[in-house]
């Protein structure tokens, strides 16, 4: 939550030189007092490479091959903003030194950002807004019974394609491998197939792999997969893409990698930052 900002800014003391700025500095980062958090670690490095951010050379070419059935059929999904946001990915520039202020505020036990005056989190509400993705309304209540079921990822991949050399290609230990898909994906799209839902599943698999769920470059884990299959059935996801940015947020600032949407992240800190 984050409050008024009106309510306190009669409190801001003026700008009073750059020691006073670092001493009141040293006294907001207390409020964040973790061990291991990464302001006790001024030299380290997380961010900037990682292997999770890098540019796909084979996103862009593979979207503009869609046929228009297949885009209608992720625009009923709820996927028309992250769609957009994947054609224009490898123009995106993201800023680091930004990403790393921020996570030098964030608390992990209560997900949220440390400001001197007041505590800030993003929003599940945000989080959709930005994206564009189905909104969860608070009031649902579904009677619905869950059965869980051992997650088999080639289940869910073989409604793209039965071919085993194809699914070992796409698949391994730890990882759901994107560029296989877009391989798969393209060679449907020149032979003018029209399987234009198993290309559209494909096609949400390699989109989202890249803005929602980035977690190692041209790769998402099998949990991941799991969750973007589920987006054809209707179910919102707005919640896991939240939940994937928070966990990121904590891993970096306890010294680990960062991952999750850095784009919904950047969005979020351009309209309140």
């Amino acid at each position: 939550m984050k409050r008024n900002y009106s309510a306190f800014a009669e409190d801001i003391p003026a700008y009073s030189g750059l020691k006073a700025a670092r001493e009141t500095y040293a006294d907001l980062k207390q409020l964040s007092a973790i061990p291991g958090h990464i302001y006790t670690l001024p030299r380290l490095q997380i961010l900037p490479g990682q292997r999770r951010f890098s540019k796909m050379p084979w996103l862009v070419p593979m979207l503009e091959l869609l046929p228009p059935t297949s885009i209608g059929h992720l625009k009923e999904w709820g996927l028309s903003t992250v769609f957009v946001l994947a054609k224009n990915y490898n123009k995106l520039v993201h800023v680091w030194e930004s990403v790393t202020a921020m996570v030098e505020l964030w608390h992990p036990q209560t997900n949220s950002f440390i400001f001197l005056e007041f505590e800030a989190t993003i929003l599940l509400e945000e989080m959709e807004i930005m994206l564009g993705l189905p909104r969860y309304q608070r009031s649902e209540e579904f009677a619905i019974s869950y059965t869980v079921d051992q997650n088999n990822s080639w289940s869910i991949l073989a409604c793209i394609t039965t071919k085993n050399n194809d699914l070992y290609s796409m698949t391994s230990v730890m990882h759901v491998h994107l560029l296989p898909i877009a391989q798969w994906i393209i060679s449907q799209c020149k032979r003018k197939t029209t399987n234009y839902i198993a290309i559209a599943k494909a096609a949400a698999i390699c989109i989202c792999g890249v803005i929602l769920f980035p977690e190692a470059d041209g790769a998402i884990s099998f949990g991941n997969l799991s969750i973007i299959d589920s987006i054809s059935e209707g179910m919102k996801i707005g919640q896991a893409v939240l939940g994937f940015l928070y966990a990121g947020l904590t891993s970096a600032a306890l010294g680990g990698p960062f991952y999750g949407s850095v784009v919904a992240f950047e969005l979020w800190m351009g309209m309140h930052v």
